[in-house]
């Protein structure tokens, strides 16, 4: 009884190491032109409003049953309110699904840190096109660098 409470309970069991599918060092253009390339080997975006800044485009290739994770290290100056990261998941036939992350936003004046987001795909959901943004709630400064997207799979 008590096995089958563990497996209930528990998350999925990691099938191999972490694979990166996808790094951005600062030499790649961002989609939304209000991000300016940064002296830091990465971006940097100064909002005096909300906004939703559309960085990169990506096709995972043929993936399933596993988690995407989304990273970033992110310095932050004079945030008001929150900012996080949000990555949006395509799938062919079934529209777009969304994870952000609200549970570590980005506030006020902070130093370099590693900002993640998961993104949980069961067997056979295979996206065909990942879209990383970057949501500020009010105005403030961001920079970013060492962005990446990695899968890891599940058994």
């Amino acid at each position: 009884m008590m096995s089958w409470l563990k497996r209930l309970f528990s998350g999925p069991q990691v099938a191999g190491p972490a694979r990166l599918i996808k790094r951005f060092d600062g030499s790649q253009a961002t989609i939304s032109s209000d991000v300016m390339v940064s002296d830091t080997d990465g971006w940097h975006i100064d909002s005096s409003e909300a906004m939703t800044v559309q960085l990169f485009e990506i096709d995972p290739g043929d993936i399933d049953n596993g988690m995407l994770c989304y990273r970033a290290s992110i310095k932050s100056e004079q945030i008001r309110t929150q900012g996080y990261l949000e990555m949006w998941c395509r799938f062919p036939g079934l529209g777009e699904f969304f994870s952000k992350g609200l549970n570590n936003p980005i506030k006020g004046d902070n130093d370099w840190a590693s900002y993640e987001i998961p993104f949980y795909l069961k067997k056979e959901q295979n996206p065909d096109l990942l879209r990383l943004n970057l949501t500020l709630e009010g105005a403030g400064k961001v920079w970013l660098k060492d962005i990446e997207i990695s899968f890891t799979p599940f058994k």
